[in-house]
């Protein structure tokens, strides 16, 4: 079965989306476009896309302008060393500039470490559609395989109905005891009982695929059988190969492993020296009520200042903060790397699990095949040996439920096939 990922969001309405059949192929991507977990990863992915833009632009000189006004009133310290009443102003506008020109690496280290961080979450995302995609298809299945019991429970019915119009026959020409004709009644509520059940678990089935779908009512809505019946049971071993390369559950595992990785080498630039670039442009205007003060103008153009500076940080003694953030960050990443053999061992089990669940089904469906083949002719024989008075109720009661339990079992078999060999199909592509 091909990779099922999610084309785009879908644009139907609601009273187009209840007026047709859905296919698998539909029902997922409907369910990836409103599923509450995907929509969570797409925004991790976009807040990490943030986050990688801040590491970039911390590169960047930052800039700032600044003015300030200030008045003082009363006595104060005159040119003169005495002191006077004079009230004085001071206006000033400066323009300054910061530029790191080495981080102790940390600038490029946190680059590299955002990039790999956002590639893990971009194939987060991915696996979240996978989940859904996987979900999705069991549930499909669950509503096939009611479906197709509540025909096989629909075909009962029909057995016991003309049963029981047969024996009423008989009995209005007195062939049989009404005791017989009572008893296929019998036999015709019961299998109309289970047929009602059969109706509600395919209600129940559709309301869980709708309500995985996020659909707002489960009225109208239906599924289409898929074409591929029997798809091709694929060796376990080659299937985990593949998806170790593939599988996007295992490419986030990776990628996070590889993420805490670079988390060590950007707690130790903690340890590196740093230089940074300032310089700066200023002027201002200072003025004394009472006393001759020179134009504004002038003023601004010969308090003009530049400034220009280089600052260089050493990292003495920090109380250990670099030595307990590169701990912290090894012991992340061996937690990371235990999660991701977790993640690894859970999905070959997953595999080894679904390939012999598999092929066990798939025996059990070739041994129900013969066996409803078998009860179909029993079946068949017992109702005509009965219609000539040769075989007794008990008997053709028994060869019914025979041939209504070989079909169950066949096809109880064959959606279990379907379900596990689709799961392979999944994680081998």
């Amino acid at each position: 079965m091909n990779k099922l990922l999610i084309v785009g969001a879908m644009s139907l309405s609601w009273l187009n989306l209840g007026a047709k059949e859905w296919t698998l192929q539909e029902c997922v991507d409907y369910a990836v476009a409103n599923n509450l977990t995907v929509l969570q990863r797409s925004n991790d992915v976009l807040q990490a896309e943030n986050d990688l833009t801040s590491a970039k632009d911390a590169v960047l000189p930052t800039v700032s302008g600044q003015g300030q006004q200030s008045w003082n009133f009363g006595r104060g310290l005159t040119a003169s060393n005495t002191y006077a009443d004079r009230n004085t102003s001071n206006f000033g506008l400066s323009l300054g500039l910061n530029l790191p020109l080495f981080q102790g690496l940390q600038t490029y280290r946190q680059i590299q470490y955002q990039r790999t961080y956002l590639s893990s979450m971009v194939e987060s995302l991915e696996s979240a559609k996978d989940d859904i995609t996987l979900q999705v298809m069991a549930q499909y299945l669950q509503v096939l395989y009611s479906q197709e019991m509540e025909e096989i429970a629909r075909s009962q019915v029909k057995i016991t109905s003309d049963e029981l119009e047969r024996r009423k026959a008989l009995l209005e020409v007195g062939k049989i005891p009404e005791a017989d004709m009572l008893d296929a009644k019998a036999q015709d509520a019961q299998a109309k009982v289970q047929l009602v059940t059969a109706q509600n678990d395919t209600r129940l089935a559709l309301l869980d695929l709708s309500q995985l779908l996020r659909l707002e009512s489960v009225e109208g809505f239906n599924v289409a059988k898929p074409d591929d019946e029997m798809p091709e049971l694929r060796d376990p071993r080659e299937v985990y190969d593949r998806a170790m390369g593939s599988n996007h559950s295992v490419l986030a595992g990776r990628l996070q492993v590889e993420a805490a990785g670079q988390q060590i080498s950007v707690a130790k630039t903690g340890w590196i020296p740093r230089l940074n670039l300032s310089a700066g442009l200023g002027s201002n205007y200072y003025k004394v009520n009472g006393l001759e003060n020179e134009r504004f103008s002038d003023q601004f153009r010969h308090n003009f200042a530049q400034q220009i500076g280089l600052s260089l940080s050493v990292p003495i003694f920090d109380a250990f903060q670099t030595r307990n953030a590169v701990r912290r960050a090894r012991v992340n990443q061996v937690s990371t790397q235990l999660n991701f053999e977790t993640a690894a061992d859970n999905l070959y089990k997953a595999i080894q699990q679904a390939y012999y669940q598999a092929a066990g089904a798939r025996e059990r469906h070739n041994a129900a095949t013969l066996a409803v083949e078998a009860s179909e002719a029993s079946l068949n024989a017992v109702t005509e040996k009965y219609g000539l008075g040769r075989a007794t109720p008990t008997e053709f009661e028994n060869a019914k439920n025979q041939y209504v339990k070989a079909l169950s079992e066949r096809t109880q078999a064959k959606f279990e096939f379907l379900l596990r060999a689709r799961i392979l199909a999944f994680y081998g592509k």
